[in-house]
This record gives C-alpha cells, structure tokens and sequence, in this order.
C-alpha cells in the first residue's frame, strides 16, 4: 500500500502548542496535520491561523484538513463561510463536521427529510465556498451507522459533500470492514486508532486489522493518527512507526 499521506490530528495533543505539536511530528514521517478548531485554530482568530499556516511552511508540514465542530442539522449554514474562509488560510478545502445529534434511526421520517434537505443545501454552499464538507463517521450522529451514511452521501450526491471513516470500537470488525468497504467512493480522511469499547491500546496491535481496513478503500486517503493510547505527546513516534507499518 503506497501513495498515503500520514498525518496527525492536532485535537490528539489539545494541551500542546503548535509548535509542540509539529517539532514532535518532526521527529517521524507524518507529513500533514488537522487543525482543530475547538483550541488550535478557532476560524475567526485570523491572526494566529496566519501563524500556524507559516509555522507549517517552517516545519514541512501541510495542511491536509480543518476540524471544526460544526454539527450539520442545529447550526446555522451560514457558519460555513468563517471556516471556509479559515481552512483556505490553513492551506486546504477540506472541513470536517459533525452530522446531526444521533444516529440516523432514531429520526421520525419528517426529521430525516428536513436533516437531508438541509445537507443538500449545505453542499450547495460548499460548491460555491470551494471546500469539501467531511463527515464525521462518529457514534451519536447520523452516519454512526453505514446505513445513515449512504442515504446521506445518495442523496445528496456531490462532489463537496464527502465523508471520513474511522473503525466504530463498540462493534465487531466484520461490521466495521463492511462499513469502510461500502463507504470507500466517498471517504477523504481516515482517522486512525485502535480502541476497544473505552479502553485505547497501541496502534501497532493492530496492525494487521487495520491493512484489512485498508484494503477496503478505493484509493488511498490521508491517515490521521487520533488520539495517543495513553494521551501522551511521546508516544507519538512510536504510533507514527505502527502507521508506517500499516502501509507497508
């Protein structure tokens, strides 16, 4: 497996700096970060996503997302324009965003047309923002399940409305692999980590699930290592090597 670009998700180290954060991933061959928006890089604070775009040209590192924690279904669309506007400065067209506020069963049917009618309207924003809105494959939203995520990219059916994928530790792989397996036209990103229910353990555990997992995708995608086993900032390098070996 080649072409991948490894990177980093900034949210893994929230009580690092940037420039923690980046001298650590100078130590390993990750190449690309995502910028949180929650402490990292707020959308509005111009100044310092100046900054961080330069911080990035000093330390060979690019810009391969912007994590925002926009929730598509309760904010205000019109939110999308600052976190546009401040992923261009980052250096990318991609935005991650969260996707309603539980899984796509639990909406009565006229909650569901209104959800998918305002992510129609979304992706028509982005089209004329030039970003890619990302989904969140995440639990308590609408593409917790791969049956949400599929009538959510069907219907929408554009080019600037795409998804993430991560592996759900709170079931079975099989399911996991036909999630990835079926999701693949649409996936970007890949946030990677290895969890089980709420226990988190090395990444290079499983590495062989995960060259499963991969063997899935379409074509290859920017792997995002999420969150450390035991949150610490130096343990970076150990997982970087497991996701090397990955994609071996």
């Amino acid at each position: 497996m080649t072409n991948y670009n490894l990177g980093l998700v900034s949210v893994s180290f929230r009580r690092h700096s940037p420039i923690q954060i980046l001298s650590a991933m100078k130590e390993t061959k990750l190449s690309c970060i995502e910028w949180g928006s929650d402490i990292h890089a707020p959308c509005k604070d111009v100044q310092r996503l100046h900054e961080l775009a330069e911080l990035q040209r000093q330390y060979n590192i690019t810009c391969c997302s912007y994590g925002t924690y926009f929730r598509l279904g309760t904010d205000d669309i019109n939110e999308l324009e600052d976190y546009a506007a401040a992923a261009k400065i980052l250096g990318t067209d991609i935005l991650r965003i969260w996707c309603g506020d539980k899984r796509s069963s639990l909406y009565s049917e006229s909650e569901k047309q209104e959800f998918l009618e305002r992510a129609k309207n979304s992706a028509i924003l982005a089209q004329k923002l030039g970003v890619k809105l990302c989904m969140e494959c995440h639990n308590n939203s609408f593409t917790e399940t791969l049956d949400g995520a599929l009538t959510l990219m069907e219907t929408v059916n554009s080019r600037h409305f795409r998804m993430y994928w991560q592996p759900n530790q709170f079931v079975n792989k099989q399911t996991n692999i036909q999630y990835i397996q079926t999701i693949s036209p649409y996936v970007e990103n890949v946030h990677v980590f290895n969890w089980q229910g709420n226990n988190k353990y090395p990444l290079s555990q499983s590495v062989n699930t995960w060259k499963e997992y991969l063997s899935r995708l379409a074509a290859p995608r920017n792997l995002l290592l999420e969150f450390m086993p035991d949150d610490k900032i130096e343990s970076l390098t150990q997982e970087a090597k497991a996701l090397c070996q990955i994609i071996e």
